[in-house]
């Protein structure tokens, strides 16, 4: 297989660019090295392409050493062929090369070989030939009796049962049948209980193989798994025999009535539940990629949220019985106090609760309130924005996902951190550190347990921890990360940074104060000269006297900003202080791609080092919108149809958006009512984040559920 041609023409690329990216990933280069500082070598391609790229290299190598072993066994068994050979030169996946290799993988006992074990492999060849040899098939079949062989009839099937193993065999049937039904096939379920809850829809369902959705593919799965449904595929049998026949019937002869048996045989009870099985793993594999891409593109906008910089944080993890815990962190996240405070139900000390939070507040010049949005987290809300109200001093609040906290909060992790604090007061602390910074905070939960997404526990857990431990490796990277305060759970998301360097980070700074330069981490234990080089240009060292070791620009080309800056003028103190006009107009009058020569550099990697020096500590989030802070609270009882609303998208799925408006319970957009235009996804228009102006379409309050639109009534009516 010439995998770098299959790579080139799957992703539409230039032949150069997958073979560097091959020899650069298999030098040990980790993929956000290589998409930030491996540019000229790649073409630009970005860490999300890059990905795809090098998940696609390890199917196409896994399925070239499968052919490897396929050609060793049928070379061994001294079956192989230039037919075979090629057809297995020519398979492009893995089912393809399981169809060729079906007739000579060695078999566990079945009726064919159990036939074959008897000696009727000869008789079975003489039926299936079909040809008139002037005997009749009881006289043919006398031939073949033996001491387990005792009459004709037992004859007879044994030799049928060798024919529909031999036509199951076939990879040419196989093949058409697969076809035919991915193009023909209905997905159906029924009713396997009478109260199906969640799953009424899906009691009569039936839809085209071909077309059906992704997430009811994972709904009637999860359905089946807890036996509220029973889901089968379905195709018109005759089509399938009648596949068979035209490929295994010859002729009308004496023998064609059992050789039709053995091509009903094989389609009922080897070929069609075979190919159920791949079609329903096929659907569930893809609605699955779909899912867990979904969720890692969620996840990704959820990571990359603006943090609240430079704001002294109450964090609130609201409780009915236990109470709601307080804890107040500075604005590099250090906890400076906590409490218990019980303002909701059954306690109701609520003149005592505002006594403590005001306290607070004056005490630590508290300007933002983080609420959990768990348990009691509504009533909670009411309380902060009466709180609020009645101090009018600027303070705002925002309702923060506390999903995974209590996770956080339980972990081994969460006792290093903070062994003085009981888990409750630790979950308020990650509350208030999530909205701060969420990316520092949620690299320490497991990505799974964020919850933005749908059927994340039904899919396959390697492949979804695989592909989300690449987002939160990206984002970390794209953001960078401050040597100097960072935990070891960051610093582990850090390109070519293990888990052991990690501590061993932590402990050299603990033992000898903060890093005051990017080489100095080269002293650290186990950090060799390629881990260096993968992690330097994503740590960030604001105390370093080198200004460059505050930004992206990589070590390896200060040589080259150096005398970027120098040509230009422009000194350490002009770049702190964002006197760098000079260096940009000093590019568009010689040009990029002539400077770029002349420094010894790639164009790409000019342009990166002219936007670095232009913003040293750069944080790409800081160009998002800024979070929605809120004052004031609703409750769902206060919604009324044709109301106009500002909301947080929460989560993005298949069938629409989950969006915060200020109530406790998220309402939903449904696709439909996304936009007037058609999309495929509402992921095409929508992210976790994104500030939206939405209507109310329904409210009911008894099941809590809040319909919205962001279509503008106006515009609908055609005002």
């Amino acid at each position: 297989m010439d995998i770098i041609s299959k790579l080139t023409s799957e992703f539409s690329l230039k032949t150069w660019q997958v073979e560097n990216f091959i020899k650069l990933s298999d030098e040990g280069n980790t993929i956000p090295f290589i998409a930030r500082y491996r540019k000229e070598a790649t073409g630009s391609l970005d860490d999300q392409l890059l990905r795809a790229l090098s998940d696609r290299l390890d199917y196409l190598r896994n399925m070239q050493g499968q052919k490897n072993k396929i050609i060793e066994s049928i070379t061994e068994q001294e079956l192989m062929t230039d037919e075979i050979s090629a057809a297995i030169e020519n398979a492009s996946t893995l089912t393809e090369l399981e169809d060729i290799y079906r007739p000579f993988r060695p078999k566990r006992k079945t009726r064919a070989s159990v036939a074959k074990a008897k000696g009727l492999q000869g008789l079975a060849d003489i039926i299936y030939a079909q040809s008139d040899i002037g005997k009749t098939t009881e006289e043919i079949a006398r031939e073949y009796l033996n001491d387990e062989v005792t009459d004709t009839e037992d004859a007879v099937n044994g030799a049928c049962d060798i024919i529909a193993e031999m036509i199951s065999d076939d990879p040419a049937g196989r093949k058409m049948i697969r076809y035919s039904c991915k193009n023909n096939a209905m997905l159906v379920s029924k009713a396997a209980q009478e109260d199906l809850g969640v799953y009424e829809m899906y009691a009569d369902y039936s839809e085209p193989v071909k077309s059906v959705a992704d997430h009811r593919v994972l709904a009637v799965n999860r359905g089946e798994k807890e036996a509220y449904l029973k889901v089968a595929v379905e195709f018109d049998k005759t089509v399938g025999i009648g596949i068979l026949k035209n490929l295994h019937i010859k002729n009308n002869s004496q023998f064609t009535e059992l050789v039709e048996r053995a091509v009903e045989d094989a389609y009922t009870r080897l070929i069609f539940p075979s190919i159920e099985r791949e079609i329903r793993n096929s659907l569930t594999e893809k609605a699955d990629e779909s899912a867990i891409a979904v969720f890692a593109k969620n996840t990704r906008q959820l990571l990359m949220q603006p943090p609240v910089k430079n704001k002294v944080t109450m964090g609130l993890d609201p409780g009915y019985r236990t109470g709601c815990k307080v804890a107040v962190v500075d604005a590099t996240g250090k906890v400076l106090d906590t409490g218990v405070i019980y303002p909701v139900p059954p306690h109701n000390k609520i003149e005592e609760a505002k006594k403590i939070v005001k306290g607070l507040i004056k005490k630590h010049s508290v300007q933002v309130l983080a609420i959990g949005n768990g348990t009691a987290s509504h009533e909670t809300e009411v309380f902060a924005a009466e709180v609020i109200k009645e101090l009018d001093c600027g303070v705002t609040y925002m309702v923060v996902s506390e999903a995974g906290a209590s996770v956080y909060s339980a972990s081994k992790l969460a006792a290093q951190e903070f062994p003085e604090y009981d888990v409750s007061l630790r979950s308020a602390v990650s509350i208030a550190r999530r909205l701060q910074d969420p990316l520092a905070e949620l690299v320490k939960i497991d990505p799974k347990a964020i919850g933005v997404g749908q059927y994340q526990h039904d899919m396959p857990q390697n492949q979804l921890s695989k592909a989300l431990d690449g987002v939160v490796e990206d984002c970390v990277n794209s953001v960078g990360v401050d040597l100097n305060t960072a935990s070891a759970q960051l610093l582990n998301r850090v390109a070519g940074i293990s888990t052991t360097v990690a501590g061993n980070i932590v402990k050299f700074r603990q033992d000898n104060g903060m890093f005051s330069s990017r080489q100095q981490i080269k002293k650290v234990p186990k950090l060799g000269p390629k881990a260096f080089e993968q992690c330097a240009g994503f740590l960030r060292i604001t105390e370093s006297d080198n200004v460059l070791d505050n930004t992206a620009v990589h070590p390896e080309s200060y040589d080259a900003a150096r005398k970027l800056l120098n040509i230009c003028g422009v000194t350490d103190d002009d770049v702190r202080n964002g006197r760098v006009g000079a260096v940009q107009t000093y590019i568009k009058t010689q040009g990029s791609s002539a400077l770029a020569a002349e420094l010894g550099i790639g164009e790409p990697t000019l342009i990166d080092i002219a936007k670095e020096i232009a913003k040293p500590g750069r944080d790409p989030r800081d160009e998002l919108p800024a979070p929605l802070l809120r004052t004031d609270v609703m409750s769902i009882e206060d919604l009324k149809p044709g109301m106009q609303l500002k909301g947080t998208v929460r989560n993005v799925i298949d069938f629409g958006a989950f969006v915060d408006v200020g109530v406790h319970q998220d309402g939903l957009v449904h696709i439909s009512q996304i936009t007037n235009k058609f999309i495929k996804h509402p992921g095409d228009v929508l992210k976790v984040g994104d500030i939206v102006t939405v209507w109310v379409l329904s409210v009911d309050v008894a099941k809590k559920r809040i319909g919205l639109t962001m279509k503008s009534p106006e515009k609908s009516n055609g005002n």
